[in-house]
């Protein structure tokens, strides 16, 4: 199964081309995850790094392009497809040189693209 469609803005997101999305608040499902570090919007591997403050001990997440459902400018508000303990037990993000790990970058993409696969098969 590939993951390639993670990496891009899905069609209807909000998102637009060339707009930056730093310091976005970070809404799961359930609730506010963080707000957006920094983004990297050069393909193939497109990306936010969201710093979560003391909620995961001022850990951050790289999430997938492909998980953001929808971006709001006017409240400035990033909506991504994921709870807070999924997006908490997601790949740990620890440097910066993992944003061009393949072996990091393909274990981020397979836990995204498990999570959007659970049609009624949670377990």
């Amino acid at each position: 199964m590939s993951t390639d469609g993670l990496w891009s803005y899905p069609p209807g997101s909000g998102h637009q081309e060339g707009r930056t999305l730093t310091g976005f608040t970070v809404q799961a499902t359930d609730g506010v995850i963080g707000h957006v570090d920094r983004q990297a919007d050069d393909p193939p591997r497109r990306h936010l790094v969201v710093d979560t403050g003391a909620w995961v001990f001022g850990r951050s997440l790289l999430i997938p392009a492909g998980a953001v459902t929808g971006v709001d400018t006017e409240s400035r508000v990033v909506t991504v497809a994921c709870t807070r303990e999924e997006a908490k037990a997601a790949p740990r993000f620890r440097t910066d040189r993992e944003t061009l790990d393949p072996e990091y970058l393909s274990a981020v993409g397979a836990y995204y693209a498990s999570l959007s696969h659970g049609s009624g098969e949670s377990g």
